[in-house]
């Protein structure tokens, strides 16, 4: 069920975007250096998604306060709803929740994680998404985008995203929505849609979409896990059910990817952005956007070369 037709073309000459092993066919290879993602179905289990759901509640109830983990909340739900998940958009940076930090770890989504980024694997972000039921207002849409935008790390063909269904999600429910090829582009500027009332913190979106590109819905069943790359152009829609739409991902690179000073560039604006938002979280002084990765990544495989 896809609202695009997609391109496999054979290639001539070497993959750029995944590396020899045994694991990939040639055809699973050729489609993600065609479109920059790759589908793969029931790779994780109902009884981890169980786990990681189990997990999700208690931080939303604050039964535990794992460090550094940023709770995501519709602040207007509040008072209907208390500390509950019915209030909660997002849990970002869990890395140091070791129930939550188990999908980064799960050998079954590292096998395939190595395909893009080889043996020294670090996990860079990870974030455990509830879509909320949406209004008219469209607060939890997210604006078609890169997630290189938000990297201050190359290069970007070492870096990969695994995104877990943690249940159903299809159109209604406001599933991943892709471009496909446009892995191959850019870097594009980013910035706040100008969308009166509609705009989420740091959910930056492409100023400049191209409409005429195709796009595709991802929808995939509990378990079903897509790996795509930071350049890929997407985005998801609102979700207009009564329910909540839960996934969980993480963004892994290569340990020997490097850090790059994003002065003078499209990134820079967010990196103020960033530094800002944990100054006032943790009340520093000075914070570097490096300081700030260095603390979201950790080891799951390899060697700590770089990052």
């Amino acid at each position: 069920p896809t609202s695009a037709q997609l391109s496999v073309v054979p290639h001539s000459g070497r993959f750029c975007y995944t590396l020899d092993n045994d694991v990939l066919s040639t055809e699973q290879r050729q489609f993600y250096e065609d479109n920059g993602y790759l589908l793969i179905k029931k790779l994780v289990s109902d009884e981890d998604i169980e786990r990681f759901r189990r997990e999700f509640t208690r931080i939303c109830k604050r039964e535990v306060k794992p460090p550094g983990v940023m709770i995501m909340k519709d602040e207007s739900l509040k008072s209907q709803f208390g500390q509950s998940e019915k209030v909660v958009n997002k849990v970002q940076d869990f890395q140091e929740d070791e129930e939550l930090f188990r999908y980064c770890t799960l050998p079954e989504v590292l096998k395939y994680v190595e395909c893009f980024t080889g043996p020294n694997i670090m996990a860079m972000h990870t974030m455990l998404i509830n879509k909320l039921p949406d209004s008219d207002k469209q607060t939890f849409l997210h604006p078609m985008h890169q997630d290189l935008h938000y990297f201050p790390f190359r290069p970007a063909s070492r870096i990969v995203c695994a995104w877990t269904a943690m249940e159903r999600a299809h159109q209604d429910n406001g599933c991943l929505v892709v471009q496909p090829g446009t892995h191959k582009t850019t870097l594009k500027p980013h910035g706040y849609p100008e969308w009166e009332g509609k705009t989420n913190k740091l959910f930056h979106g492409l100023l400049d979409e191209d409409e005429k590109i195709p796009k595709v819905h991802l929808v995939m069943e509990k378990g079903d896990t897509v790996f795509f790359h930071p350049l890929l152009v997407h985005g998801s829609g609102i979700n207009r059910t009564s329910g909540f739409r839960k996934s969980i991902s993480c963004h892994f690179a290569s340990s020997e990817c490097h850090y790059i000073d994003v002065k003078n560039t499209t990134q820079e604006h967010l990196e103020k952005e960033l530094e800002e938002m944990v100054r006032k979280k943790y009340n520093a002084t000075s914070v570097e956007l490096k300081d700030i990765w260095n603390f979201r990544a950790r080891l799951v495989r390899g060697e700590r070369i770089n990052l």
